[in-house]
Order: C-alpha cells, then sequence, then structure tokens
C-alpha cells in the first residue's frame, strides 16, 4: 500500500464515523437503536441483510477453498443461504416482522417468554450471546488477517483498529448507521468487485487463457466440479438446512432487518432482494478466487493468502486501496449487525431478569444500556479473536463454519420454528431438550467421537447432527408431551395473522374437550 491507497481507506473510515454521527439523530429510543422504529425501507433492509451476511472470511477462508477446490466454494456456500432466504421469505420474513408490529418487541427472542417461558428465553439468549462472541471474533481475525498482508501491521493492531472504527458507528447510530454503512459498503464492494473481476480477466488474456477455455487448464483440473473434497452431498444439504433457519433469523442479526420494515410485505420483499444479490453477486466475486491458482501461489497451505496476493499484484494503487475497503466494508457490515442484535438480546432479554433497576429503565436509561452492552460486545469478541488461531479455536474457516454452523442450530431451532403453526403443540419442555441436546450432541461428536474415529468425523456430520438432534426432539417431544396452551396459542396466531382476527382464530389446544377455547392476548 502507498499514501493513495491509505487515503482511500482512512476516507472510508470518516464516512463510516459521519453516517454514525448523522444517525444518532435519528435515534431517540431503544425501539429506533434496535428496529429503526420500524420506518426502513425495504429496499434498504433487503441490502442490509445482504451485507450483514458477508464478512472478510470469504476473502480469506472461502477464498482459500475457492483456491483449492473451485466452484464448490460457490455451490455449498452462496447457493444455498439464496434458496434458504428465497424459501424464507414466505416462511419466516413476515412472521419475524410482526414481532415488532403485533407483539410490539425490539429483541428477535423477546417473545420467546411468552411463546415458552423464562427459563428457555435465557437459555437461548445466553447461548445465543457466546456463539456470537467466538463468531465476530473470528471475523476480526479474518480482516485483521488480510489487513496483514497488505500492511505489515500485527494481527492484534488490525483487530484494535477494525474493531474501533465499527464501535464508534454503531454504537452512535444503532441500527440505522448499520444499515446505512451497509448502503455505502454495498457500492464500495460493487465497484472492488467489478475492479478485480476486470483485472483477472485481463490478466488471463495477457496470458493467451480465454474466459472459458481457463477452466481446461492442469491448474484448475476438477475446479469446475460443483461438490468435490470434503463438500460433498451431506454437506450441501445440511447447510441448506443450516442457512435456511440462520439467514432468517437464527443469528439474531437477520431477524432485525425483517423487524426495521414497515409490514410483513415490505419484509417479505426485503428477503427477496436479499436472495437475488446472494445468487448473482458472489459469482462476480468467487471468480477472480476460481482464477487464483492460474495467476498466484499461495504460501498458506490452505490457500486462504492467495485472494490477498493476487490483488496486491494485479491492481494499481487507489484500486488497490479500494478493494482493501471492500474487505473491510464485508466484515464491519456483519460485526456491527451482530453487535445490535446482540444488545438487544442483553437489553432487552437478560438484563431485566438479572435486574430489578433494569426493569425500570426510562428511554433515555435504556438507550445508555444499549450502547454501553454494544461497546461490552464488541471488546468482548475483539478479545476472542486475539485467540483464533490458538489450538483452542484452530484456524478461521474452522471457527465459522464448524462452531457456527454446528451450534446455530440447537439455538435457531426453537425460536424460529417456535413461530410457526405446525410446531404450536412444542412448549417449553421440547425447547429446553432440543436446546441442550442439540448442544451435547455437538460436543460429542466434535470432540470425544471426533477423537476416537480413524481420520475424525466428516465435516458434513460435525454441522449437520446437531442440528438433526434439535429438530427431531423438538417435533418428537411436542407430540407426545404438548403444551400448546391457551396463552402460547395466542402468540402464535398473533404472528402469523394481521389485524385483529389474531385472537378469535386460536385453535383449541391438543386434548382440550371441545373446540371453544377462551383465550387471552398477551401483549
Amino acid at each position: 500500500m502507498n499514501s493513495l491507497d491509505w487515503a482511500v481507506l482512512i476516507g472510508y473510515f470518516g464516512v463510516m464515523i459521519a453516517i454514525g454521527v448523522w444517525s444518532h439523530k435519528r435515534v431517540d429510543d431503544v425501539s429506533d437503536f434496535f428496529t429503526a422504529g420500524g420506518k426502513m425501507p425495504w429496499w434498504l433492509s433487503g441490502i442490509s441483510h445482504h451485507m450483514s451476511g458477508y464478512s472478510a472470511v470469504m476473502f480469506t477462508g472461502y477464498a482459500g477453498i475457492a483456491y483449492t477446490y473451485g466452484v464448490t466454494s460457490f455451490i455449498t456456500w452462496s447457493f444455498p443461504i439464496a434458496l434458504g432466504i428465497a424459501i424464507g421469505s414466505k416462511l419466516f420474513a413476515p412472521r419475524v416482522n410482526r414481532l415488532r408490529s403485533r407483539l410490539h418487541v425490539a429483541s428477535p427472542l423477546e417473545y420467546l417468554k411468552n411463546r415458552y417461558n423464562l427459563g428457555t428465553q435465557q437459555a437461548l439468549a445466553w447461548s445465543g450471546m457466546l456463539l456470537k462472541i467466538v463468531d465476530v471474533g473470528a471475523k476480526w481475525a479474518a480482516i485483521a488477517t488480510l489487513l496483514s498482508v497488505f500492511t505489515g501491521i500485527s494481527l492484534n493492531q488490525g483487530i484494535l483498529i477494525t474493531g474501533a472504527i465499527t464501535a464508534v458507528y454503531c454504537t452512535i447510530g444503532g441500527l440505522w448507521a448499520d444499515a446505512l454503512t451497509e448502503l455505502g459498503q454495498f457500492v464500495i464492494q460493487l465497484l472492488a468487485g467489478i475492479a478485480m473481476f476486470v483485472a483477472v480477466v485481463l490478466k488471463l488474456s495477457d496470458k493467451g487463457i480465454g474466459f472459458l477455455g481457463a477452466w481446461d487448464e492442469p491448474a484448475l483440473h476438477g475446479h469446475g466440479k460443483p461438490l468435490v473434497g470434503p463438500y460433498g452431498t451431506v454437506f450441501l444439504l445440511a447447510f441448506l438446512f443450516i442457512k435456511l433457519f440462520e439467514y432468517n433469523g437464527g443469528m439474531l442479526n437477520q431477524a432485525q432487518r425483517y423487524m426495521a420494515t414497515g409490514s410483513p410485505r415490505e419484509a417479505e420483499r426485503s428477503a427477496r432482494l436479499s436472495a437475488i444479490l446472494w445468487l448473482v453477486w458472489p459469482i462476480v466475486l468467487f471468480f477472480p478466487m476460481w482464477m487464483s491458482p492460474l495467476l498466484v501461489q499461495a504460501e498458506k497451505p490452505d490457500g486462504s493468502d492467495a485472494y490477498a496476493l493476487m490483488t496486491e499484484q494485479l491492481l494499481p494503487h487507489g484500486l488497490l486501496g479500494l478493494v482493501i475497503v471492500g474487505f473491510f466494508s464485508h466484515t464491519m457490515a456483519m460485526c456491527s449487525s451482530d453487535a445490535n442484535a446482540i444488545a438487544a438480546v442483553f437489553t432487552r432479554d437478560v438484563a431485566p431478569v438479572l435486574s430489578r433497576q433494569a426493569r425500570g429503565w426510562n428511554a433515555r436509561s435504556g438507550l445508555i444500556a444499549a450502547r454501553v452492552t454494544t461497546v461490552v460486545f464488541l471488546g468482548l469478541s475483539m478479545a476472542v479473536a486475539t485467540q483464533v488461531n490458538s489450538p483452542a479455536f484452530k484456524d478461521i474457516i474452522t471457527v465459522v463454519i464448524k462452531w457456527v454452523a454446528g451450534l446455530m442450530g440447537p439455538i435457531a431451532i426453537p425460536m424460529m420454528l417456535g413461530l410457526l403453526r405446525p410446531f404450536r403443540r412444542s412448549g417449553p419442555t421440547a425447547a429446553l431438550t432440543s436446546w441442550a441436546m442439540g448442544l451435547l450432541a455437538f460436543w460429542l461428536v466434535n470432540y470425544p467421537i471426533n477423537w476416537s474415529v480413524d481420520g475424525g468425523v466428516p465435516l458434513e456430520y460435525q454441522v449437520s447432527i446437531p442440528l438433526a438432534v434439535s429438530l427431531v426432539l423438538y417435533v418428537l417431544i411436542g407430540y407426545l408431551k404438548p403444551e400448546d396452551t391457551p396463552e402460547r396459542l395466542a402468540i402464535i396466531e398473533r404472528v402469523n395473522t394481521d389485524g385483529d382476527s389474531a385472537a378469535a382464530a386460536v385453535p383449541a389446544p391438543a386434548g382440550a374437550a371441545d373446540g371453544t377455547v377462551s383465550a387471552r392476548t398477551p401483549e
């Protein structure tokens, strides 16, 4: 990097902070801070939803997969995300929006206290917060790894710089700042991605390699196969199922984008836009990574530095700075949205249980608590980031794929399926049992069983078995021990219908003597 690249990078940081300061004027209470007061346009929500799913892990971990295996990086990552969000646009997006508009909650987990009970809500809240600290820590480590390639600064310095800048704008402006910076980051990503795409095509042309003929080169042997290596059919199906829950609200930050729109219909349109972007745009980003074996020799065994090395070689100064800014924009978008989501969970779901004073917070006190919680979360995740490459966590991609994908399911199953009528019989017993046994299954499969099996348990089973265990137990226990009380049924109907017809539509609980149930509608 030279002075021009640094100027682009510093200018980007300045704009992000300016957006945060401007957004501060739009935040009057915790509803504005966490859900933009339900006033976010559907298209901004859709772009924000899309951007909050990226991070620099794509340009490190997934760049390594693309360098080693080729197009399977798209087939087993962004394609199932796009399909999962498309399904969720009908299944989950409108219902998640009604959590705010019908139940008047500011946290995606806030409704669980009435849908199940306080114990279930707290179990999911605490485990979700702890998982997100690890997840975001991996993202900080990924962007710091890229920054060290370009600038030579240490990993910890890179973590501190990116974390501090993110903390400023997302703490000041809340979800509005997140969404508006993500819009700017999307534009930067668009310019940077196209610049890199064109640079790679021109370089291949200089080598006498055509756009389509590149796939016949020996260095790309097998790179055109959709499912190779550890990323086979079982992994694809497992990942699709995981992403259906994760990207429709299971990891909390995407749920906020649905909640921030003005109506269930707008939430649905938001999800569709995000799905289209996930289907089309990653192909442009991945193409240079697929071609990277023809242009660079990765220095790391997993190929995670290939994209950064290629960027340094192909782009002139200025454009190099723009692509580096693109790396930052991905990670800062995801981490800031996660910070806002976790602050919502702690402020709205956890703090009132821990403190009597928190239950009496007024608008100003609640907003201060939300901002303090955001800073604390970012600080904890940055501390974890310094340990990502330690023996406990292994490498970046292991944390993101195995830990997050494997542990997300037991948390998301009760939260997401609890919104749907077909699972109305599943109550707190089903929710807590499926959560606990899913976490236990993750530990067993990834550690004791993995250690005892020659060659270890394949990755697809490490990430899919915990979710499968949770799903089966959630449904089975709901059938064997139905807990569909009138109060819980009323909650489900309120997130499945608009207007005032919800209470009248409440079905009878399982085992009721007749079909008449006098259900009160909890607020």
